[in-house]
């Protein structure tokens, strides 16, 4: 084979290589954005079937025990990420339940930039072995919140700690717990 046709096999392998490498790398971009995207969603859906973080539980209906003498001090606890620039904090102070006992406690959220901003909240609950228990019944988490500047909404949060806590082994040291929340610019913004 000639010298000419050696170099332009060459250049055709190398330019198809190129190709190839491009298509790879703009996939992978691709799939990098779309998981940005999908990432609270993909968490939410995480904690849920793996339980991490002490993730709580969803319910429809009040507990109908409560279990007096088993009491348990729920602190509320808040952060803002630093790309979002907003205040962020609990209105109801902690407060100490009996386990089947239904509370409602708000949190306000305020955009102090000078454009419309939406967010979204992530939580946790410590110690993890409490999540199991942590019965959410109305939760503004996961949910985008888009506020205006100076614009200011007060969430509700609506929980009770599953009777069952006090009757677990592994809970029988748990008199209080955090439940904390993580805001985020949302993706949207």
């Amino acid at each position: 084979m000639s010298l000419v046709k050696q170099q332009n096999t060459k250049e055709v392998n190398l330019q198809s290589r190129n190709v190839k490498s491009l298509a790879l790398l703009t996939m992978i971009v691709i799939f990098m954005t779309g998981l940005a995207y999908a990432s609270v969603p993909l968490y939410d859906l995480f904690c849920r079937v793996t339980g991490y973080g002490g993730t709580t539980q969803v319910s429809q209906l009040p507990s109908d025990t409560i279990l007096r003498g088993h009491d348990v001090k729920i602190i509320f606890n808040t952060h803002v990420n630093s790309e979002l620039n907003w205040s962020f904090y609990p209105v109801t102070k902690p407060v100490t339940l009996a386990p089947g006992e239904q509370v409602k406690a708000i949190f306000r959220a305020t955009n102090l930039s000078d454009d419309v901003v939406t967010g979204t909240a992530t939580f946790n609950v410590t110690p993890q072995k409490a999540g199991t228990y942590f019965m959410k019944m109305e939760c503004f988490c996961f949910i985008e919140q888009l506020l205006a500047p100076g614009e200011s909404v007060d969430m509700p949060v609506v929980f009770y700690l599953d009777p069952e806590i006090a009757l677990d082994k592994n809970t029988e040291d748990v008199n209080e717990v955090v439940l904390s929340y993580t805001f985020f610019k949302a993706l949207k913004s």
